[in-house]
């Protein structure tokens, strides 16, 4: 699965995998993909360049990046006590009660929230970049569009790829205009936020869009088959997100989020604003059916809804209250029916992209004599 952007990265396969779990990244990396770490939850930069040292370690030389969630434009002056100022009672009161109808137990007595949604604060994400370009990364992608200018500056100067994520071609076009390198073409189907155009669709119109800029397909994809469609449609890769949640390097923290995974069909997802403030696609729980429910208080705008649900987030987690319980994944979930490790994975995509190749060969073969 060689392209052009695989040769210039030095890969083996153009497989971009995203994950919260270095882990996971390094594994991707070993078996000849291109591991990116995901950033947002990093709030400490001492946790951050632990586990790029993790990483470091483990990735055997092998190139890898990270994703940042970081604004274009700055605010100036608004802390996080500011934004917390701005959540309404009602909604407050709203959490404490459907945590209660659910039996959802308080974290111990001085736990914090383990998630907080100051990752996504252009500030913290500036303090994850400093901890990140001491090391060899090559690739910086942003998941809210195109990152400030500076930071764009500042990654070519270290020679490091700067990719942004878009749900539509005009998005992609404004990506181009500010220097990006590479354009991740987001579809509906996606875990996490996303857009409204399915990938089959969207992929071909971002390509078209930005040529000659690469682009990687993203959302719905997971076996080699689909592989080989993405690349067919003029993508010179893909981003796997939600493939890795159920592999053995993923640390969940969560058998029973595991297990609804594992269980889930590709109809079991939705999106939502539950979760952050913007559409999300995650799996359909109780929690994401109280707040999409017309009788509720609605949710908030990022990134007050983040902050709002932070610690019942961490309490269902921590709990495991399964009606409650779940995650950003897309509509793949439903092909995510054991656990594998992740050089299994790529071996898999790797054995169905050669079938769809032979087989399109087969055909076109066909076509040629007839």
């Amino acid at each position: 699965m060689q392209t052009e952007l695989s040769k210039r990265l030095g890969i083996e396969h153009a497989v971009f995998g995203f994950t919260p779990f270095p882990a996971v990244a390094a594994a991707i990396s070993r078996a000849g993909g291109f591991g990116v770490l995901g950033a947002v939850r990093y709030t400490d930069p001492g946790d951050l360049k632990r586990d790029l040292d993790w990483i470091e370690a483990h990735a055997e030389g092998r190139p890898y990046g990270l994703d940042v969630v970081m604004p274009a434009k700055k605010v100036e002056g608004v802390s996080e006590a500011d934004v917390e100022a701005m959540i309404p009672e009602g909604h407050r009161q709203f959490v404490r009660d459907t945590l209660a109808e659910h039996g959802v137990p308080e974290l111990g007595e001085g736990e914090a929230s383990g998630w907080r949604i100051t990752g996504w604060m252009e500030q913290v994400a500036r303090t994850q970049l400093d901890v990140a370009f001491d090391y060899p990364i090559r690739l910086l992608a942003n998941a809210l569009g195109s990152p400030p200018a500076d930071v764009v500056a500042r990654a070519h100067d270290r020679g490091v790829l700067v990719a942004a994520l878009a749900g539509s071609a005009r998005h992609a076009r404004k990506h181009q205009e500010a220097g990006i390198d590479i354009v991740v073409a987001q579809g509906y189907e996606a875990g996490g936020h996303t857009g409204e155009i399915a990938s089959m669709v969207l992929t071909p119109e971002v390509v078209e869009a930005v040529d000659p800029l690469p682009v990687l397909a993203a959302g719905g994809i997971g076996s080699g088959q689909q592989v080989a469609a993405a690349l067919t449609l003029g993508a010179q890769g893909v981003w796997l997100g939600s493939i890795w949640l159920t592999t053995t390097e993923a640390d969940l923290h969560s058998p029973g989020l595991t297990r609804k995974l594992l269980a889930a069909g590709s109809g079991d997802t939705v999106r939502s604003r539950a979760l952050t403030g913007k559409p999300a696609r995650q799996l359909r729980t109780a929690w994401t059916d109280a707040w999409d429910d017309r009788a509720g208080p609605g949710t908030l705008p990022m990134p007050l809804q983040g902050l709002l649900v932070a610690e019942a987030v961490s309490r269902i987690q921590k709990y495991e209250v399964e009606p409650l319980l779940g995650t950003p994944v897309g509509q793949i979930v439903g092909r995510m029916t054991s656990e594998r490790s992740v050089q299994a994975v790529l071996d898999d995509l790797t054995r169905g992209f050669e079938q769809a190749v032979d087989r399109v060969g087969r055909i076109a073969g066909r076509s040629g004599r007839s």
